[in-house]
C-alpha cells in the first residue's frame, strides 16, 4: 500500500487554496457539458437556514466535479402555513412548515436555477437528490421521511420525472450516451456510498443522510486534489446543525463507526443575534455584512470561556432521545457499534439565549468584528473538543483524514485557527500526519458522488471507494455481491 502525502491543502488548486484554505469547485457552462461526457445532479437541500438548489456535474472520465449554478433561499421566507395546512415540522428558530409551503419553496428554487443556467431536465439533468438538515421539530429520526416527501413534491411539479429520483435497475434505464460509464451489468447498487455502509440501525440520527452525502462530498471535492480522501475519514458538516460521521478502513466497504448531532452555526447566530445587525426572532450570521473584513484585534479569553461553559460537546448517551435539539436514539447507536458525539448548549439549546447576551455584551463592548474573531475560536474550539473524544475513544487512526464543510466552519478565520491549533490526545498537532480539507457545499458535492452510485458509475482508474492508497474496490465488490447471492 502506498503511503498517502500528508498535505493539508491541494497542490493542483493551489491559487484559491492558499488565498483562503477553502476547496470550491470550478465552474462549468452548459456548452461545455454538452461537449464531454458529464452526469448532472440538482442537490436540493432544505436547511433551518438556508433552502438551495445546487446544480452540479461531474466529469465521468477523471471523477471530478464541478458547479454548474445554484439558487439560495432563506427558509425562513418559505410563506405561512394554509388554513387547511398541517404543521408537520419547523426550523430550529421556530418557523413552521407544512407540506405544502415546503415543496412550492423547492419547485421555485428548482425552476428558477434550472432556467437561469439553461438546462433541460429531459436533456441535460440526470438525477436529484433530496436532503434536510430540519429535524429540530421532529419526535424521532423516522419521522423525516415526511419532509422528504415534501421535497419529492416540490421536484415533480418542477417536472423532474420520477425515474429522475430513483436509482436504475439496469443500463437500458440511463441515456445512452451514459450507459458506457456504468457498471450496473456486474454490480447493483447496495446502499454504500463512496463504499462507505451507513449505520445499522437506521434511526442513530435524525440527519443521518446529511452525514453520508457530507462524507461523500468530501471524498468527491477532493478529486481535484492530490490528497487521497478515501476511508478511513472523518467528517464535519457545521450547517446550523451538526452532521458527519467516521468511517473505519474496512474493506471493500468501511462501517460507520461515529457519528454527530446537536447545534453548529446555531452557537455563532445566536451570538450575533442581538447585535442589531440582524433580526432579532430568527437572524443568523448570513445576515451581516458580506463586505466586512476581520481586523487582526485582541480579544478577552475570559470571553472565550463564558461562552465554553455554556457548550457541551460529550457522548450521547443511551438514554438520550434528543441532543442539542436533534432527534436521536443513543440505544440504537450503542446497538449498532455507533459512537454518537453531540454538542449542545445547554440542554437542547436551553442557554442559547445566555450566548445572545454574552454576545450583544462583547459587541457592545468591542464590536461586530471583535465578536466575529471570538466566534471564530469558539468554533475552533468545538472541532477540538469533538476530535478528543473520538480519539480518546480510539476511532481515529493514524490514516484518517479529516474532512470539513458547512457555512459556520469553512468562514472567517476558521480553517487558518483549525490547521494551527487542532490537535491529537497526543498532543501532536493533526495537520503534521494526517490530511484535512475544507470544502464548499460539501452536501451539494455529496449529492454528485450519492447519485453516481447509485447507478453504478464509477470510475475504476481514479477510484473513490476503497482505502487510502489501496486499489479500486470494483472486483473485491463483484465477488462479494455474487457470493451473497450464491
Amino acid at each position: 500500500m502506498t503511503t498517502p502525502t500528508r498535505n493539508c491543502f491541494s497542490l493542483d488548486v493551489a491559487d484559491v487554496v492558499k488565498k483562503d484554505r477553502v476547496l470550491r469547485p470550478r465552474s462549468i457552462g452548459i456548452s461545455s457539458l454538452r461537449k464531454g461526457h458529464y452526469y448532472t445532479v440538482a442537490s436540493v437541500e432544505l436547511g433551518n437556514t438556508t433552502t438551495k438548489c445546487i446544480l452540479v456535474t461531474t466529469n465521468l472520465e477523471t471523477a471530478e466535479i464541478f458547479e454548474i449554478d445554484k439558487e439560495v433561499r432563506l427558509t425562513r421566507d418559505v410563506r405561512s402555513p394554509g388554513p387547511q395546512e398541517t404543521v408537520f415540522g419547523r426550523t430550529i428558530f421556530g418557523v413552521n412548515l407544512t407540506r405544502e409551503s415546503v415543496s412550492e419553496m423547492i419547485t421555485d428554487v428548482l425552476t428558477i436555477v434550472l432556467k437561469r443556467a439553461r438546462l433541460d431536465i429531459d436533456r441535460d439533468l440526470h438525477f436529484v437528490v433530496r436532503s434536510t438538515g430540519v429535524t429540530a421539530g421532529f419526535a424521532h429520526p423516522s419521522e423525516v421521511g415526511i419532509i422528504v416527501q415534501a421535497l419529492a413534491d416540490g421536484c415533480l411539479n418542477a417536472g423532474v420525472p420520477p425515474r429522475k429520483m430513483t436509482a436504475s435497475l439496469s443500463p437500458a434505464n440511463l441515456p445512452s450516451e451514459l450507459q458506457a460509464f456504468t457498471w450496473l451489468k456486474k454490480v447493483y447498487f447496495d446502499g454504500a456510498v463512496a463504499s462507505s455502509l451507513p449505520p445499522s440501525e437506521t434511526d442513530i440520527v435524525a440527519n443521518e443522510m446529511e452525514g453520508e452525502l457530507v462524507t461523500a462530498g468530501i471524498k468527491g471535492a477532493a478529486k481535484s486534489t492530490k490528497i487521497d480522501f478515501r476511508n478511513p475519514v472523518m467528517t464535519l458538516d457545521f450547517g446550523t446543525t451538526l452532521a458527519g460521521r467516521i468511517t473505519d478502513d474496512s474493506y471493500p466497504y468501511a462501517k460507520t463507526i461515529g457519528s454527530f448531532a446537536g447545534l453548529a452555526g446555531a452557537i455563532p447566530d445566536s451570538l450575533v443575534r442581538l447585535s442589531g445587525l440582524v433580526p432579532v426572532m430568527n437572524g443568523s450570521v448570513l445576515d451581516l455584512p458580506q463586505a466586512r473584513k476581520l481586523r487582526s484585534v485582541q480579544i478577552d479569553t475570559a470571553w472565550i470561556t463564558a461562552i465554553d461553559k455554556h457548550i457541551r460537546v460529550e457522548k450521547v448517551k443511551q438514554t438520550d432521545s434528543r441532543f442539542g435539539t436533534v432527534p436521536v436514539n443513543g440505544k440504537s447507536a450503542e446497538v449498532a457499534g455507533v459512537l454518537l458525539i453531540g454538542v449542545d448548549v445547554g440542554k437542547n439549546g436551553s442557554k442559547l439565549d445566555e450566548l445572545e447576551k454574552i454576545g450583544e455584551a462583547i459587541n457592545n463592548e468591542a464590536g461586530i468584528e471583535t465578536l466575529l474573531v471570538v466566534i471564530d475560536h469558539i468554533q475552533a474550539n468545538v472541532v477540538q473538543r469533538i476530535l478528543s473524544i473520538a480519539d480518546s475513544e480510539g476511532l481515529i487512526s493514524d490514516k484518517t483524514s479529516l474532512g470539513l464543510t458547512g457555512r459556520s466552519i469553512i468562514t472567517g478565520n476558521k480553517p487558518k485557527l483549525i490547521v494551527d491549533n487542532l490537535k491529537l490526545t497526543n498532543g501532536n498537532l493533526w495537520v503534521s500526519s494526517h490530511d484535512l480539507l475544507f470544502v464548499e457545499d460539501g452536501l451539494a458535492m455529496g449529492a454528485a458522488v450519492a447519485a453516481r452510485c447509485m447507478n453504478s458509475m464509477g470510475t475504476t482508474q481514479n477510484p473513490m471507494g476503497g482505502r487510502k492508497g489501496d486499489r479500486c474496490i470494483m472486483s473485491d465488490r463483484m465477488k462479494l455481491q455474487n457470493k451473497g447471492h450464491g
